[in-house]
């Protein structure tokens, strides 16, 4: 009889090529020996269409990239445990007004105590920016700067619990609540997808937003997705990130086949099938109800693939209706080929899609775009200085981030953004205050300037001050 471990194995049939890590297989003597021989076929944790792998940076990139999954696999349950204790911590101390409070409280026993699961509960993320509210200056009738701002609203929404998100689509917004859902990652076993669906709905636009969560700081599954180096060839479409591809809804045996077989060991839909049939159920409902796809960080790779998996399957419906896809400090999903084809059918269907970066975000930055790792951006990039204006570019600069030539800049530029946490609401409005939380990471910025950049305030107050007319100047074209 078949193991368990063969019977999941996975058929890559539907993959024209394919490099696959697996960090389960890992052994410690193979790890090392990757580095000393192109040959790749007798190491178990690489699944390879390819027998080999001549450069030794590409074979050092395998190694980092598995090392760190290892990593974060090995340390999931330690991650986990420190980012609830943050969490709570960051929680009490808010609950209680503050630290001061908290202990007057303590002592006369008084001490309100966190429930995770409350629309008063904030993430690790939301702590860094507690706005709640949309900007009430910017309407519907502003076409895609409303869109881009309610996105990123939306993006960073989904970091935080169900009814913490009920409570401020029904309550701040105004808008219906679709529900938050749990999606299944058939690699990783278990449900490490998250999203939630809102309508936003006028008396001239009838809108549903779906919004997918991005990488958390102690979610361990989502780092291993963003460090997964793997890729498939898709027939005419080009080379994908397999991580992001997994987190999406790829069906481990069998790929992107027009519907969902049912798996005994899944106890969660697979994200692409059941986000593809609640729209087709909604969108049913009225010829006028269209839909956007937003994320922020890894949840942007996820925004992007969702249509890209719709033009595999020829959705003739949900192409028509998708009215754009607004991404914000998203990582390169694909090689140029799929780049290509993404932007060609992106045209051919009329679909707007907006890539947003500010500054020196090091997360757009990445996996590398180079000879050996191959990955590409593609559609609309609209770029943020720290002054939050923005313009059209063809590429972010510095776009592999990692450059020496950059680092005295950046960090410049660091040290700019610091200053700003203490000005901008003097400046811009109080709106725009920084606690104290965000300032530390404003601190760690002064070292390693795109970790910070890439907080969601940056993001949402680009949307709120930067120029509509990012969304009609035509893209800066390289000398």
């Amino acid at each position: 009889m078949e193991t368990q471990a063969e019977t999941r194995e996975c058929d890559k049939g539907f993959s024209r090529s394919y490099m696959i890590l697996k960090p389960e297989e890992l052994k410690f003597f193979d790890l090392f020996r990757i580095l000393f021989s192109s040959n790749l076929e007798d190491r178990k944790f690489v699944d390879s269409s390819s027998e080999t792998a001549e450069s030794f940076r590409y074979r050092w990139l395998i190694f980092v990239s598995i090392v760190a999954q290892k990593f974060m696999m090995f340390t999931s349950k330690p991650m986990s445990w420190m980012g609830s204790v943050i969490e709570m911590w960051l929680n009490l101390v808010s609950i209680n007004q503050n630290f001061f409070v908290l202990i007057m409280n303590l002592i006369r026993g008084k001490a309100e105590m966190p429930d995770k699961d409350s629309e008063k509960f904030i993430s690790f993320i939301g702590n860094m920016d507690k706005r709640m509210k949309l900007d009430s200056s910017i309407k519907p009738a502003d076409g895609c700067r409303y869109y881009s701002a309610l996105s990123m609203m939306a993006s960073k929404a989904s970091y935080e619990n169900r009814a913490y998100i009920e409570t401020i689509v029904r309550d701040h917004w105004k808008m219906e609540y679709l529900g938050f859902y749990d999606h299944w990652n058939d690699y990783q076993e278990k449900a490490t997808t998250q999203l939630f669906f809102l309508r936003d709905k006028g008396d001239d636009h009838d809108t549903i937003v779906v919004a997918f969560r991005g990488t958390e700081p102690f979610d361990a599954d989502a780092w291993c997705s963003d460090f997964d180096l793997s890729w498939y060839e898709l027939p005419d479409m080009g080379k994908i990130h397999g991580g992001f591809m997994k987190a999406l809804g790829l069906q481990k045996n069998i790929g992107w086949p027009m519907e969902c077989k049912e798996d005994e060991i899944r106890k969660e839909p697979l994200a692409y099938y059941y986000i593809r049939d609640k729209l087709k159920a909604l969108l049913s409902e009225s010829e006028a109800t269209k839909y956007i796809l937003t994320g922020h960080s890894l949840g942007g790779t996820l925004a992007i693939l969702f249509p890209a998996i719709l033009f595999f399957h020829e959705e003739k419906l949900l192409l028509q209706r998708l009215e754009g896809v607004y991404t914000y400090g998203q990582p390169r999903v694909g090689d140029e080929k799929f780049g290509n084809y993404m932007e060609s059918k992106l045209e051919e269907h009329k679909i707007r899609y907006f890539r947003f970066v500010y500054c020196n975000d090091m997360v757009p930055r990445l996996p590398y775009d180079d000879k050996d790792l191959m990955f590409k951006h593609f559609g609309t990039c609209i770029y943020y200085n720290r002054h939050y204006q923005g313009k059209v570019v063809p590429e972010t600069p510095n776009k592999n981030y990692f450059s020496p030539l950059s680092a005295v800049p950046m960090m410049i530029n660091a040290v700019c953004e610091l200053i700003r946490s203490f000005t901008i609401c003097y400046s811009k409005g109080p709106e725009y205050k920084e606690g104290w939380f965000l300032r530390v990471f404003r601190i760690i910025g002064l070292v390693m300037p795109g970790v910070s950049a890439h907080s969601t305030q940056d993001y949402v107050n680009s949307t709120r001050l930067g120029s509509s007319d990012v969304f009609t100047q035509p893209q800066e074209v390289d000398p």
